[in-house]
Parts: structure tokens; sequence; C-alpha cells
């Protein structure tokens, strides 16, 4: 990842090319994101993850070999295929796992020590791709197929609760009554999932954009790895103390706090382009870790475990069409205007997008408590 604007400019490809290629990425995600789902949750999600790790070992073995945009766009819809099949199924073994030793309450806990572990291995990586990139940008590609590779075997020592698996084949329903039934109806479902889809893809934007951001001030890619890995080692330290920071400030402040911190860093890192502003990434990324396992736990408590996959991957779906429809927007200003402008108008968006979905949530819940 901290490499991919680098090596997509060396093999020709301008930030519009970039973010379009992107976007097309996210559109395979979206095609398949709630069938997957929806087949985890009455296949089983086992074996949805290994059919995911499968497909993410292919993309990353296309890119290994090849050097053109068609050919990336090949490895870009294959591993999108393989995102939206491993996205939902995931966290959904996750808590019904929990759910079957009666812990769903430490979920939070899971998922924050969960994602902490995936930043924390990001980092090190992180490192060694800069270093790696130095010496041949495909070189990073070629290992990453390797580890994605592990994701197979791993998939095939997952044990899924045989409680979710019944409930899953009993409770054979279509799409469509899923998401009227369970959305639709319920609303203060609907705005969670709005919050955590809308979040989700300002974090998902930012990674992006610290790239080109790194390449604005002139660093060297040696040194992409080095701010990658702090970045992620950021999200690490604050995912692990998420359920803490949830137990000492409560729901609405949390939430409230987070959301403003994610949109006005767009804004100031926007205003004034330099290296002192990598202090403006470190904050974002700390909330980035604090409120991605609270959101999706929002959702989890709000879900029945025979369509929690589905809802899940409803919430990605989400996350991917948004992003579908702005990178190439955000690519476009990048490459035409200025990157200032950019991340200025970006972060405005999704903060007037989520305060309002905010205020609906709330008001929603209070009047929900007065007439339950």
């Amino acid at each position: 990842m901290p490499i991919l604007i680098p090596f997509y400019q060396k093999s020709g490809l301008s930030i519009t090319d970039i973010m379009l290629l992107k976007s097309i990425y996210s559109i395979a995600i979206v095609i398949m994101e709630i069938p997957s789902g929806y087949l985890a949750d009455i296949w089983g999600r086992r074996k949805t993850l290994l059919i995911g790790g499968i497909l993410a070992f292919i993309g990353f073995a296309i890119y290994s070999i090849t050097n053109h945009f068609l050919t990336f766009l090949m490895a870009e819809i294959t591993l999108g295929l393989g995102h939206s099949l491993i996205s939902g199924a995931d966290s959904a073994l996750l808590y019904d796992s929990l759910k079957s030793i009666k812990q769903e309450d430490t979920y939070l806990k899971h998922e924050g020590k969960l994602t902490s572990l995936g930043n924390f291995s990001e980092a090190i990586a992180g490192i060694l791709s800069g270093i790696i990139a130095a010496y041949s940008y495909k070189l990073p590609f070629i290992i990453q197929s390797g580890i994605a590779f592990i994701g197979i075997p791993s998939a095939i020592m997952l044990q899924e609760p045989k409680k979710c698996i019944h409930v899953a084949k009993t409770s054979y329903k279509n799409i469509f009554n899923v998401l009227q039934k369970h959305i639709q109806k319920n609303k203060i479902l609907r705005l969670y999932i709005l919050l955590s889809s809308i979040t989700g893809c300002a974090t998902l934007s930012m990674a992006w954009f610290v790239q080109i951001y790194l390449k604005e001030i002139n660093l060297d890619v040696e040194y992409f790895g080095i701010i990658w890995t702090v970045l992620n080692l950021s999200v690490g330290i604050s995912s692990m103390k998420a359920y803490k920071i949830y137990e000492s400030l409560g729901e609405k402040t949390t939430t409230i706090i987070g959301i403003s911190i994610i949109g006005i860093s767009y804004i100031i890192c926007g205003i004034h382009i330099s290296i002192i502003n990598l202090i403006t990434l470190v904050v974002f990324y700390l909330v980035r870790g604090v409120v991605t396992p609270i959101f999706k736990d929002f959702i989890n408590k709000h879900t029945k475990s025979e369509i929690r996959a589905t809802i899940l991957s409803i919430r990605n779906f989400i996350i991917r069409i948004i992003f579908a429809i702005m990178a190439p927007i955000f690519g476009y200003i990048t490459d035409n205007i200025n990157l200032n402008t950019s991340l200025i108008i970006t972060g405005s968006v999704f903060f007037i997008l989520n305060l309002y979905v905010v205020l609906k949530l709330y008001k929603r819940k209070e009047v929900h408590q007065i007439h339950p």
C-alpha cells in the first residue's frame, strides 16, 4: 500500500488513472458485496472466506507478472471480488463465535485487538515495502502474493459455530426481504450503517491521499514506508483502547468527536500542505483506530445472527459505492486544480454527510426512548 502511488506513476498512470482504477475496484466489490454477505449467511462464513482468500492470491499474482493498465484492471477486479467475499463474513464469524460462548459483549474488545494486530502487521510491512521498493517496485507484489496465499490454509482451519450454521440455513430469505425487513423498517440500524459507511469511506479515501500528500511534500519513497508504519501503529494503539475510550466518553460524545476530527483533519491538511501536517495525519489515524471498531459494534448490537454477514456487507457496499463515485472526482480535482482544494472539498463533504446522519440518529433515538 505505501508504495502503490509511486508504482502506478512509474508505470505511466496519472492520478486520474489511479483513482479510476480504484473506483473500478470498488465497483467490483459493490457488484458482489451484498450477495456475498448473503451467501456467507446461508452457505457458511468459512467457505466464503476460503474463496475470497483464493481470489486475493490470484489478484496479487497478476500484479506480480504484469505492468499495464488493463492487466492492473484485471487484478483489481479479482481483488475486489475476493475482498467482497471476505468483508462482512469475517466480522460476522467473530461476533457469532463469541455469541456461541455467551461472550458477545466482548466483541468490541476483540474487534479492536483484531484491527490493532492488522495495523501493527501493516506497520512492519510498511517499513519493508519502502526499502524493497527502492530496489524493485515489483518485489513487494511478489512477496504480497506469498502473504496472500497464507490466507487459504488459514481459512481452511477456521471453525464455524454449529448454532450459527443451523440458524443461517433454516432462515433462508431472499436478499430483498432482508433489506426491507431489517434496513427499511429499522431506522436506527439504517442510520448506524450510514454513519459507519461514510466514516469508512473517509478513512479509505485518506489512505490514498496520504501517498499523494507525501509526494507533494517531496519525500523520497524510502520514507513512505516509515510514515505508513507510524500511521498504522497509531491505528493499532488506539484500536486496542477503543472499548475503554467508549466506556469513558459514551456513545454520543465518542461519535461527535470522532466525525469532527476526521472532517477537520482533511481541511487542515488542505489549507497548508507541509511536513508539519504529518502530525494531523497521525491524529486522524488515531481517531480512525477508535471509531472503526466502535461503529461496527453499533451495527452488530442491532443485528440478528442469521443476517449479520449480509448487514455488514451492506455497510461495505455503501463504503465502496460512495468511493467509486467520489474517487475519480477527487483525482480530477487533484490533477486539474490542486491537492489543497481536493482535500478541503473531501473533508467538508464527509463532515457534512456524517453530521446530518448523527443529528438524525440521536433525534430518532430520543423519539424511540419516549415511544419504544
